[in-house]
């Protein structure tokens, strides 16, 4: 049958398809830098910017290296940043994480100092900190749940009176986000936010930032705190859960193998969501195009959009300035 038919379809989905232009006329998805936050690393030292092997781009930063970055951050209007730290000395209990001289509280200080129109987000976790690499106290060889929720608690109301914008507990024990809200509260910071890592799966992309972060555990794994990849109606529970302990936005991590979760958490709660293009995410992109498997340009915009199409509002990657730089 001819194409002229009058049986052929009217409607042409190439026609809007056409040239560059008439593309971005009719684009659903689009990105802002102010949606984007960039993890850092920072480290006790000075003119320190120590490279991550299996994070091409990424480095552990002294705190005025860490600066740069954030003003950096601030030219290119990213939505913030959000740091995770390296201390000098490990012990059972983090205890540098709620120290007022640890190295995040420092490096928030410094920041503000410098930039304090810039967000700066506080990663609330325990397992950089320990000598035995859990998010929490172990006691009878197992993460002690509420005694860990009142050192996550301590560590909050540190970065609070250092200057953080939003505190981001990854930690995953049961009753954080109210026991981080009381202490806050109590300490007099009723005004900072809680960005919940609320449905955060022990999933097995997250071994770049476990180097990164100096972070691996040192036995066992985090399958009693951190959730099963296959529970997808667990999640919704879990982020319930936080939105009725007071979250004020909450993430889905990893990003890119959560993207039903990301949409049925948008669908059903309607928060304010963020979502983690971990270290595993970014690595894989990394390691295809050094081998020429992939154009890693495409495969960058191609993949942060696919998280923010699913629903996504706020999306940490470690590609935040690249992405930046060529919107």
């Amino acid at each position: 049958m001819s194409p002229s038919s009058a049986q052929f379809p009217i409607r042409r989905m190439r026609r809007l398809r056409r040239t560059a232009a008439l593309r971005r006329l009719v684009q659903e998805t689009h990105i802002a830098p102010s949606q984007l936050i960039w993890p850092l690393f920072v480290a006790h030292g000075e003119g320190l910017r120590r490279p991550v092997a299996s994070l091409p781009g990424v480095a552990q930063l002294s705190v005025d290296q860490l600066v740069k970055d954030a003003e950096r951050a601030a030219s290119l209007g990213l939505g913030g940043i959000i740091l995770f730290g390296i201390p000098a000395t490990k012990d059972g209990t983090g205890s540098e994480a709620y120290d007022d001289q640890g190295i995040v509280q420092q490096a928030i200080r410094a920041v503000k100092r410098a930039v304090p129109d810039l967000l700066v987000i506080g990663d609330v976790c325990l397992c950089e900190y320990t000598d035995h690499g859990h998010c929490g106290v172990i006691r009878d060889g197992e993460v002690d749940n509420d005694s860990s929720v009142y050192l996550l608690g301590k560590t909050a109301v540190m970065q609070a009176r250092a200057g953080v914008d939003l505190v981001a507990p990854s930690d995953m024990m049961d009753g954080r986000v109210a026991g981080i809200r009381k202490a806050l509260d109590a300490g007099g910071f009723s005004h900072v936010p809680i960005m919940s890592y609320a449905a955060k799966f022990a999933s097995a992309f997250y071994g770049p930032f476990r180097e990164a972060a100096g972070s691996t555990p040192q036995f066992g794994d985090r399958q009693t705190y951190q959730m099963a990849v296959s529970n997808g109606d667990e999640a919704m529970k879990e982020i319930q859960l936080d939105l009725d302990e007071g979250a004020d936005i909450v993430m889905v991590k990893p990003a890119g193998p959560c993207l039903d979760l990301i949409r049925r958490a948008k669908e059903r709660f309607g928060s304010p969501l963020g979502a983690y293009q971990v270290s595993g995410e970014y690595a894989m992109i990394k390691a295809a195009a050094e081998r020429g498997m992939l154009d890693e340009t495409k495969a960058m915009w191609e993949s942060v959009t696919a998280i923010h199409r699913a629903g996504a509002d706020i999306i940490l990657t470690y590609f935040a300035p690249d992405l930046a730089e060529q919107m």
